[in-house]
């Protein structure tokens, strides 16, 4: 069970191994999926049926779409209850996502004749993969597939695993149809994100694919990068709590707790500048863990492995810390922690004050939960609409413009071994 450290006593392997956390094992299994990959590439009809044929015998190509029979029965099969809750959540997040949009375009004068400007454009076709195998996470459907259809996206496409029976959960399904989704189709793993990316019959190839998945999903998606565009490298969930003296002990635990019941390699730090508050936050742990009985396996797993409570001597060494570690999510429980988001330089979402904990934006806060793990958020942002944008630059040049910046361009040119390029502009600058 954990026990609280010192920042300023931690060896250099403790720390490193803190700091490092689990990655995604997409690295070990990389050539089994690049395999997989090469068979669908060469001919995706029969390496998708042999895949999924044990699970419905006589299985045909037209079945891995899901029908509006089976959206109609997964609506009256889940509990109203959820329903509405999914609605609800769905309001949230699409109204944050449509708040992200820039000008669609603008221009401006950078000098006398010389007009350059921007236009924003949103990608044709996205493939959204939802996360179904040993559980149902319709909060991927909706986090995914709405900024997507806030941007703009003409067409998007969803893949969740299908179970035994063949079939997709109700939850997945629902939340599917609520976030806009154009179709989805029954395919998991290395199997969805390359058919994604080559195309299948009716299913035509698209030009990014975002969501989270296991490691074959994280491997495939990184093989198949440059062939399509991903969101980014996602690994197991994590959590960096930092706490003063005001923090509720109790509250922090649950807190702490909520990042480890993820996964067996999911990770939580809570760095506190009170040893009174570490110490009382490790006995209610300790109180709580025997409670939850269901995700006891994972949690005794995941405190082994990427769970630690540490005691700093000031906020600044705090501050410090939790930006070594990049964050996915950093939840700040001070007072006024509005005042320290100057100090945050890396962290995927951020969750300001006691009111605030990282579970609120999991699902209906309207942030979105897709963030960048392991260290990533040094140079990866979260999902947004953003991600399903590009920016294309454009210009127009007046002739005095064009005679203004010809000497600093004939020469750079002309420096770079380009002739052509230098001509093709003193034709222009000698033509009367």
């Amino acid at each position: 069970m954990i026990e609280v450290e010192y920042l300023h006593n931690l060896t250099l392997e403790r720390r490193n191994k803190i700091l490092t956390r689990s990655r995604t094992e997409a690295e070990n299994i990389k050539n089994i999926t690049a395999e997989i990959l090469a068979r669908l590439k060469k001919d995706p009809q029969s390496e998708l049926l042999r895949e999924y044929r044990p699970l419905k015998p006589n299985l045909l190509l037209s079945d891995f779409k899901v029908g509006e029979a089976e959206i109609e029965a997964a609506f009256q099969a889940i509990p109203p209850k959820v329903l509405v809750a999914l609605k609800q959540a769905a309001e949230a997040i699409h109204k944050f996502h449509a708040a992200q949009l820039d000008r669609p375009a603008w221009f401006d004068e950078f000098a006398p004749g010389l007009l350059a400007g921007r236009l924003t454009r949103p990608l044709d076709r996205v493939g959204v993969y939802i996360p179904g195998g040993r559980a149902a996470y319709p909060s991927s459907a909706l986090m995914n597939i709405i900024p997507a259809r806030a941007a703009g996206v003409k067409e998007i496409v969803a893949t969740s695993p299908p179970g035994p029976d063949f079939t997709i959960r109700a939850e997945i399904l629902v939340a599917t149809h609520l976030a806009g989704a154009d179709a989805i189709y029954k395919l998991g793993g290395a199997w969805a994100v390359g058919t994604l990316t080559y195309g299948l019959g009716v299913l035509a190839p698209v030009d990014k694919i975002v969501g989270p998945g296991s490691a074959w999903v994280t491997a495939a998606k990184m093989a198949v990068f440059g062939q399509v565009d991903i969101d980014l490298p996602a690994g197991p969930s994590e959590g960096f709590i930092i706490a003063d003296g005001t923090a509720q002990p109790t509250w922090l635990a649950w807190d702490f707790l909520a990042q480890l019941e993820h996964d067996p390699q999911a990770a939580a730090v809570l760095i506190t500048t009170s040893e009174e508050v570490a110490i009382k936050t490790t006995k209610e742990i300790k109180k709580i863990f025997p409670t939850l009985v269901e995700r006891r396996k994972i949690l005794t797993e995941s405190l082994q492995n990427g769970a630690a409570i540490l005691v700093a001597d000031n906020i600044n060494e705090a501050f410090d810390f939790a930006n070594l570690y990049a964050p996915e999510h950093l939840q700040l429980v001070v007072t006024d922690p509005f005042s320290y988001l100057t100090r945050i330089r890396h962290a995927g979402s951020v969750f300001l004050g006691p009111y605030s904990p990282i579970p609120a934006g999991d699902y209906a806060s309207g942030p979105n939960h897709v963030l960048p793990t392991a260290a990533a958020a040094r140079m990866f942002s979260g999902l947004s609409t953003d991600s399903f944008l590009k920016k294309i630059t454009f210009q127009h040049l007046t002739r005095e413009a064009l005679e203004n910046i010809t000497p600093t361009v004939t020469t750079l040119a002309k420096a770079e071994g380009f002739l052509a390029h230098a001509q093709t502009l003193e034709i222009r600058r000698n033509k009367k």
